[in-house]
């Protein structure tokens, strides 16, 4: 990989997020919170932040929907397009075990991202008056917390060493 790819691809995210968030937080300039300003959330989420205005929110919800569908669309993809390639050259592989040994990483990877993008999905574009509160602070909860987890366990507990440590760890209990 060439460098300025390289530096194309942390820049690129680096500006469009940024850009994201800076309009989210303009556009939140203008807005009255009259009532209860506190937030029941982990963290300081867009979502719920709207929900506690007073303002009419309808450009805030139609900006969210409309660059985080964006913002999702866009990276979902090019993810599923990689997946594809990979698959399609994995199946031209003669060995059966190296197919098995590929699509076995693909497979916990491609449920670490349907993970990520599933509870975004359901936070950011279901309409909040269908689903209880709750269910914004769990989905949170998942993507932020618990996808980025998983990533170690699944690059860990592809080791010799860490499997047989693990299996010591279970059969000595």
């Amino acid at each position: 990989m060439e460098p300025r790819l390289c530096i194309l691809l942390t820049v690129i995210p680096w500006v469009l997020s940024n850009a994201v968030a800076l309009t989210h937080t303009l556009l939140l300039l203008p807005l009255l919170f009259c009532d209860s300003n506190a937030l029941p959330h982990f963290f300081c989420d867009l979502a719920p932040l709207l929900r506690l205005s007073c303002s009419d929110t309808v450009v805030n919800e139609l900006v969210l929907l409309v660059v985080g569908l964006s913002v999702i669309t866009f990276p979902f993809s090019l993810i599923l397009f990689s997946y594809v390639r990979i698959v399609r050259a994995v199946l031209r592989l003669a060995c059966t075990e190296g197919k098995w040994k590929a699509f076995s990483t693909c497979g916990s990877h491609l449920a670490v991202v349907l993970l990520f993008y599933g509870t975004m999905v359901g936070v950011y574009f279901c309409p909040s008056f269908t689903h209880p509160d709750d269910r914004d602070q769990i989905g949170a909860v998942l993507f932020t917390v618990v996808a980025p987890m998983m990533n170690p366990f699944i690059y860990s507990l592809r080791n010799k060493d860490m499997k047989g440590a693990l299996r010591k760890l279970i059969c000595r209990k």
